[in-house]
């Protein structure tokens, strides 16, 4: 098996390439890369091996300089002579920016890119499966409080929260313009976050909403809303199980909890609330207080018997101490109003096919797992996560 792989560098792609690269049946694994130079990419290469110690075998794993965003990106692929026998494409790169400043950027990546992979795509003779990563959030903002199954979507109807989840949608429909049925597999992780082994997380998307949360303590959202969330390793071996199964039935599957496993705010708090024990009680409110808050934080008034806010004026006195400058707390409450608006959806997003067609069970509940991780959320730094969340 030969296989071009986006996104190796990134979160999920990182983890795919590490486990991949110990397929005795994966011949080689051509990795695109954003570098200036062969051995700029190489080193970033093997960075991602060195994370957790892992075996990098310079023979197996070969750079591939190009990104997405590129418009000659097919042509030069076409051209790239030790890419002519690929026989698997893994595409899980992309712009997951929530932040609107960034919808340009996340089309012309998201979409673009996909453009220009399936046009070189297209050529390959030996091609036996295209592997579009999308998310199950293409469902849309619609669909609200219940079990979302892979035949709703993709619904060019649908309204969504961010451009992320529409572009997604977008580059979904793009595969049957292009490659026949029998070479598609679209994969569609829900929530993605932290590891469920011990050891430091890949990547902290995600995680950053909950280690803001955890320094904020009072949070507008449902606390018993549900929420689809799984781990990285369950996310890539639900994957590599699917590519791997030449006896899969379906073209598109949820990788997600599903319904017994999926777990709600008040779940993951109380899962990490002791491993803080000198910060206050986790408290959550109604979502219309958001834009209390918001106005709290900008204006900096003193808050009245008559204000929405009084009763938890405790918790702007922590926030005035904890955080200092309130124009950082209102960085901080912009940026969290998608992970809020997602939390309020109430999705979670059936798993029945993925369980049908591998081995690899329910997840492990996030509520459960992510105690693992607990010891890292005090290193993340929720401002700078904030300004690209």
């Amino acid at each position: 098996m030969q296989i071009f792989l986006t996104g190796s560098t990134g979160f999920l792609g990182g983890e795919l390439l590490v486990e991949l690269a110990k397929k005795v049946e994966v011949e080689k694994i051509y990795c695109l890369v954003r570098a200036s130079s062969d051995e700029k990419a190489l080193a970033r290469i093997i960075k991602v091996f060195d994370l957790h110690g892992d075996y990098f075998d310079s023979q197996k794993i070969i750079p591939v300089i190009g990104e997405l965003i590129d418009e000659h990106l097919s042509e030069k692929l076409i051209n790239n002579i030790q890419l002519k026998n690929i026989d698997t494409i893994i595409h899980s790169a992309a712009n997951t920016s929530f932040s609107k400043i960034y919808d340009d950027i996340v089309e012309k990546v998201n979409i673009g890119g996909t453009h220009q992979l399936l046009k070189w795509a297209k050529t390959l003779h030996n091609l036996n499966v295209f592997t579009y990563v999308g998310t199950a959030t293409i469902c849309g903002m619609t669909v609200k409080n219940c079990v979302v199954k892979e035949d709703m979507s993709p619904d060019l109807t649908a309204t969504h929260l961010v451009k992320y989840s529409y572009t997604k949608m977008i580059g979904e429909l793009l595969l049957k313009e292009y490659l026949p049925k029998d070479k598609i597999l679209v994969v569609r992780p829900s929530i993605i976050m932290g590891d469920s082994r011990t050891w430091i997380p890949r990547s902290n998307v995600i995680l950053w909403a909950l280690a803001t949360l955890n320094q904020m303590r009072l949070f507008p959202v449902n606390a018993k809303s549900n929420i689809d969330i799984i781990s990285i390793d369950y996310a890539a071996q639900s994957i590599i199980e699917l590519l791997f199964n030449k006896q899969r039935k379906y073209n598109v599957y949820h990788i997600s909890s599903g319904t017994g496993s999926a777990t709600n705010p008040e779940k993951v708090t109380n899962a990490i609330k002791d491993f803080f024990p000198d910060k206050p009680d986790f408290k959550f409110v109604p979502k219309v207080l958001l834009a209390d808050m918001k106005k709290w934080s900008k204006e900096s008034t003193i808050i009245d018997e008559s204000s929405p806010l009084y009763k938890y004026n405790d918790y702007l006195e922590y926030w005035t101490n904890n955080f200092g400058d309130n124009t950082r707390l209102r960085i901080l409450l912009y940026a969290l109003e998608p992970y809020i608006n997602f939390i309020e959806l109430g999705q979670v997003f059936d798993n029945s096919r993925l369980i049908e067609d591998t081995h690899i069970g329910s997840s492990i509940p996030a509520n459960i797992y992510i105690k693992n991780s607990a010891k890292h959320l005090e290193s993340i730094n929720i401002f700078e996560g904030a300004i690209d969340p």
